[in-house]
């Protein structure tokens, strides 16, 4: 934890910045869930963000599924255009909230900094 700034967090995952020390890119925010890693821009992850609305939008919920949390069915493409995450509802809604909050807040830091800096 010494080398990252953490950012946002819930029950499916966490996102965080490397700190200067690290060699990896401080200005990209790191999303980590399931067993997943995404290095993101700030407009990566608004296209992110987009593609999981757009998801929730035009996909079946499969409220009614038996197999509601062991089926995958919901397609969300990540902001890299060649991988998709297959997903259930509950794991949509989880990653629709680590990436909104994770936007809300970079956005208040930045506002603040802003204001700060006047």
């Amino acid at each position: 934890m010494i080398d990252i700034n953490p950012i946002y967090h819930n029950a499916f995952g966490v996102a965080f910045q490397w700190k200067q020390t690290s060699e990896k890119d401080t200005k990209k925010v790191q999303l980590v869930f399931r067993d997943t890693g995404l290095l993101v821009t700030h407009e990566e992850l608004l296209q992110f963000s987009k593609n999981i609305i757009f998801t929730k939008k035009n996909s079946p919920m499969c409220t009614d599924c038996a197999h509601n949390e062991s089926c995958r069915a919901l397609l969300v493409d990540s902001p890299a255009p060649q991988i998709t995450f297959a997903m259930n509802a509950k794991e949509l809604a989880a990653i629709e909230d680590l990436v909104e909050g994770t936007l809300f807040q970079i956005n208040l830091d930045n506002y603040l900094n802003s204001m700060c800096d006047k």
